[in-house]
């Protein structure tokens, strides 16, 4: 029987933050579903570094769909989850649905994988990262901290089930310790 992953983010997430682990979980014969506050086309962002510049730069990219919105996820369908990163979740961690999916898959050791500013929404719930330790981009730190967690400042983390990178260049590394997870 096929994995079930679920990608949980919204408009503005980090194109190749969800492309690539869209791909490389259809490429394993995972059967994957992106959730979102509503099914939508969504609408990616590359972000890059320009010389100089203190931060990074945000420009249009691909559109993908999202299959389920977020209330009408059953997350014990699901063996794994995904929290790309972005603008993404600085917007989606204010859904009322949302903390019921992240915390079933750390209340029943699901694997879970948080890239770069995936560490936003993790702060949705709280106690269940108190203690823990993962890595995330780092205009992320104070929220990582803010959980009572550790950040680690190192580009792939894992921690029990969790998965942690700091972004997008950390894609491969990322996904071959979530597979390992999961399988």
């Amino acid at each position: 029987m096929s994995k079930k992953v679920l990608i949980v983010t919204g408009d503005a997430v980090e194109a190749l933050e969800i492309f690539y682990p869209y791909y490389r979980c259809l490429e394993e014969g995972f059967d994957v579903t992106i959730a979102s506050p509503s099914v939508k086309k969504l609408q990616t962002v590359s972000h890059d570094f320009i010389e100089g510049m203190e931060t990074y730069v945000e420009k249009p990219a691909y559109g993908i769909d999202s299959q389920v919105a977020f209330d009408n996820v059953n997350p014990s369908q699901y063996d794994g989850l995904i929290i790309p990163g972005g603008r993404a979740p600085e917007y989606i961690r204010l859904e009322e649905s949302l903390p019921k999916i992240v915390r079933h898959f750390f209340e029943e050791n699901k694997p879970v994988g948080a890239i770069c500013h995936a560490a936003q929404v993790l702060t949705i719930v709280p106690d269940l990262m108190k203690g823990r330790e993962y890595t995330a981009y780092i205009a992320c730190k104070p929220d990582v901290t803010a959980c009572g967690a550790t950040y680690i400042n190192e580009t792939l983390h894992t921690h029990q089930n969790l998965v942690s990178g700091h972004a997008w260049p950390d894609l491969p590394g990322f996904m071959r310790e979530f597979i390992n997870l999961l399988k």
